[in-house]
C-alpha cells in the first residue's frame, strides 16, 4: 500500500520497524536509516528472522536537511516517521516540506543548547504544511501521543466537560542496572531535571523539580510514589480542551535512581553546556550517555509492567463524573514479540498506528496537528489490536484532591 521512511534507530526506531512490518499490508516498503547504519543492520536482520519481512537500511544524518532530501528523493516515501532526536524534528520537517512528503514524530522539538521544549517552533510550520498539501502529527507516542488520544476519547464518550486531568505513568519494571534510563538519557535527565510545572486556573505553575509527590495505585502494580514533571502534552491539551481547570502529569521514580540522578547532578554530569577537557569542548551530560547501559540493550531480562493512563473528573448530563483510561505493558512480552522492552514499545506501536491511520486516509488532513485534534475511535481500535489492549472505568474513586 505505501513507502515509509524510519529515522532513527534506537530502542524505538526498532519497535517502530518491527511493527510495521508485522503490518505489511500497509507498510508495503520499510526503510531504515540512521547515521549509525550497522544498527539499522542489526535490526533489519532481526526483523527478516523473526518476521520473514525484508525491510531496505540506509545512512543518514538527520540535523543535515540536503541529505535527508537526497534519502527521500532516493526511496520515494509517503511518510516519514521520526524516531530520532528531538533536535532533529525541524531539519527533517523541513526535508518533507522540501519533498512533499507527509510527517510523524513522537516527541515535540527542543534546542540542543537550552532544556526548553515546546510545540511553538512546530506549529509555526502549520501553514506552509497545509500550503503543500501535506501532513505533519506531532508527538504520537505514548505519552505525548496515546494520553491525547485518551483524552479526546474521554472527551468524545464520556464528559459534556472536563474540569480535572491527570496524567499518570508507572514504570514497575526491573532492568536490573544500577542506573539506567528506559530511552535516551541525554532526552531523559534533561527533562527531569527542569523545573515542574503544571496547568490550573488558567495559567501555569512552575514548581521547583520532582517537589509535588504522593504514591499513587496503579493497576496490577500497587502503590508507587510519583513525581509530578512537567510534559509536553499538557501545552496543546489545555489548548484544545479548554474547559480544563487543573491538567498534570505524574511519573514513577524510585529512590535508587533518584539517589544516583541526585549525585550525577552534584558533581556537574548532568550539565548541558560544554566544559573544557584535554583541550577539548564536552557536555558532560552527552559523556554521560556514553557510558551509561544504551536503552535499546534493556529488554532482554527486563520483568515487570508499565503502566499509562489518564485520570479525569469533569461533567456527563450535569452530574459529576470520574473516567480511568490506561494501558498496562508487561516488558518481558515485548521483549518476546519485537526484541524491546515495553517503554520503546509503548512509544514505537503508537506511533505506527499513527502513520498506519495516516496512510488510510483515516487521519489525514494537510497541516500540522496534535494527536488529540483527530478521532481517538480508530486509534483505540487499533491498539487493542496492535499489542497495547485498552482499559477503562468510570465513576471510581480518584487519588487526587478536587
Amino acid at each position: 500500500m505505501a513507502k515509509v521512511l524510519i529515522i532513527g534507530a534506537g530502542g524505538v526506531g526498532s519497535v517502530v520497524a518491527h511493527k510495521c512490518a508485522m503490518n505489511s499490508d500497509v507498510f508495503t516498503d520499510i526503510m531504515l536509516a540512521s547515521r549509525t547504519k550497522a544498527k539499522c543492520d542489526k535490526i533489519a536482520a532481526d526483523i527478516q528472522a523473526m518476521h520473514g519481512v525484508s525491510i531496505r537500511t540506509a545512512q543518514v544524518d538527520a540535523d543535515v536537511v540536503a541529505e535527508m532530501v537526497m534519502l527521500i528523493k532516493q526511496f520515494g516515501p509517503e511518510l516519514v516517521i521520526n524516531v530520532a532526536l528531538p533536535y532533529q524534528d525541524l531539519p527533517i520537517m523541513d526535508a518533507c516540506l522540501e519533498t512533499g512528503v507527509h510527517y510523524l514524530d513522537t516527541a515535540n522539538y527542543e534546542p540542543k543548547d537550552v532544556a526548553k521544549f515546546e510545540y511553538s517552533w512546530q506549529w509555526a510550520y502549520k501553514e506552509r504544511f497545509e500550503k503543500a498539501g501535506i501532513m505533519a502529527l506531532l508527538g504520537c507516542g505514548f505519552d505525548p501521543g496515546a494520553t491525547q488520544v485518551f483524552t479526546a476519547y474521554a472527551a468524545k464518550h464520556h464528559f459534556d466537560e472536563m474540569h480535572y486531568l491527570d496524567i499518570i505513568d508507572c514504570n514497575a519494571g526491573n532492568h536490573g542496572k544500577a542506573f539506567a534510563t528506559n530511552f535516551n538519557p541525554e532526552i531523559n535527565i534533561r527533562e527531569i531535571t527542569q523545573p515542574g510545572r503544571y496547568w490550573e486556573n488558567g495559567e501555569w505553575v512552575e514548581i521547583p523539580p520532582m517537589s509535588i509527590h504522593k504514591p499513587i495505585d496503579y493497576p496490577e502494580i500497587g502503590p508507587k510514589e510519583s513525581y509530578v514533571l512537567y510534559h509536553e502534552e499538557l501545552e496543546s491539551l489545555v489548548k484544545n480542551f479548554p474547559t480544563l481547570k487543573r491538567a498534570r502529569f505524574w511519573m514513577t521514580f524510585g529512590q535508587e535512581y533518584l539517589t544516583h540522578l541526585r549525585v550525577l547532578e552534584n558533581v556537574g554530569m548532568t550539565r548541558i553546556d560544554p566544559v573544557k577537557f584535554n583541550g577539548m569542548d564536552i557536555v558532560p551530560l552527552e559523556f554521560l550517555k556514553a557510558v551509561l547501559p544504551a536503552p535499546d540493550t534493556l529488554g532482554e531480562n527486563y520483568t515487570g509492567q508499565t503502566s499509562i493512563g489518564c485520570q479525569i473528573k469533569g461533567i456527563k448530563d450535569g452530574q459529576d463524573q470520574t473516567y480511568y483510561i490506561w494501558n498496562n505493558c508487561d516488558h518481558a512480552e515485548t521483549y518476546k514479540e519485537v526484541r524491546g522492552q515495553a517503554v520503546s514499545y509503548t512509544t514505537g506501536v503508537p506511533a505506527m498506528i499513527g502513520a498506519m491511520l495516516m496512510l488510510q486516509g483515516i487521519w489525514m488532513k494537510p497541516g500540522v496537528w496534535n494527536c488529540e485534534e483527530m478521532d481517538p475511535d480508530p486509534f483505540i481500535e487499533q491498539m487493542n489490536r496492535q499489542g497495547l489492549p485498552v482499559q477503562e472505568q468510570v465513576n471510581i474513586p480518584l487519588p487526587h484532591e478536587y
